[in-house]
């Protein structure tokens, strides 16, 4: 399947059986809540799919399972994200063999790279396989940037076709389009800057509030999309307080939690991480619940992209 690097991408969490093991019937129902309310694509085995604490075979199941529940209706990104190259490499080859569509490759792992060899490290996985690339560009989290002259070098290879930029500095997004245009897609990677980055210029958002609210976050991006901003805007100030629960590091546990209220998840985690307790809990289920209850009627917003 060929891919478009626009739209709404959720990357989905990983849903877990209280035995901690893969729970794929919980799991295939929030794909498919996805996929009814018209994302553009799954990204699989990201930092909110807890892809640290997950062994190779279940990421071959993840991804196997997903392309079953998507039917090829629309694409499956796999994520990269490991410390060796060798490693990387076998990685993508392997979710290239279990049916992925592209890839969304991190930088190295625990080792701060430098700019030449994180170069150096994207373009021997993007020369060992022919699937479509996604760079993920999260300075703040990852700690190493990638910049606009290390991108001149990566979009020479015709597989690095997409940034999720996430450097939270909303001006980086102009700085690639006037210096690539339409050589790389640009996907917002930070749910309370979706918005902003869509009206100036973004082509999609890889959302994590979406895994509990689908129907919002791609109503707001289709209504953004068609210059229906007041609209898109409504949507977005009410869901604001739920995005910002993505820019944390309980992320997980918060979008899970957000999960459970929509019915579409549960709130079980993979130790190291543990459910959140105390006053942080009450005061992310308090978020949660107040959002529920102001939620928004939503126009006909899959019209919009007929």
């Amino acid at each position: 399947m060929s891919i478009q690097w626009q739209g709404v991408m959720p990357a989905v969490t990983t849903k877990f059986t209280d035995e901690d093991s893969l729970d794929l019937k919980m799991f295939e129902k929030n794909i498919q809540a996805q996929v009814v309310a018209g994302v553009h694509g799954i990204v699989l085995g990201g930092s909110l799919g807890e892809a640290s604490t997950l062994t190779s075979d279940e990421k071959k199941i993840l991804i196997k399972e997903t392309v079953g529940i998507v039917a090829r209706k629309i694409p499956v990104v796999m994520t990269i994200a490991e410390q060796a190259t060798r490693v990387a490499i076998a990685e993508a080859q392997e979710a290239q063999n279990c049916g992925a569509d592209a890839l969304m490759i991190l930088p190295p792992m625990r080792y701060k790279s430098t700019d030449r060899e994180t170069v150096h490290y994207f373009k021997e996985i993007a020369q060992a396989t022919d699937l479509p690339i996604m760079i993920y560009n999260n300075p703040v989290d990852y700690k190493i940037e990638v910049t606009v002259d290390m991108f001149e070098e990566l979009v020479e290879l015709k597989n690095i076709g997409a940034v999720k930029e996430s450097t939270r500095d909303i001006i980086n997004i102009g700085r690639l389009r006037n210096r690539f245009n339409d050589r790389l897609a640009i996907l917002c990677g930070v749910d309370p800057l979706a918005l902003e980055s869509l009206l100036i210029g973004a082509d999609g958002w890889v959302a994590g509030l979406v895994c509990a609210f689908p129907a919002e976050t791609v109503a707001i991006y289709e209504l953004a999309k068609a210059g229906r901003i007041k609209e898109a805007t409504e949507i977005y100030r009410w869901f604001l307080p739920l995005l910002e629960l993505d820019i944390s590091p309980q992320l997980v546990q918060n979008i899970k939690l957000a999960e459970v209220a929509t019915g579409i998840g549960t709130e079980n985690v993979r130790k190291p991480r543990l459910p959140l307790i105390g006053a942080e809990r009450q005061r992310v289920l308090k978020v949660i619940e107040e959002g529920m209850a102001r939620r928004p009627s939503l126009p006909d917003y899959k019209a919009l992209a007929l």
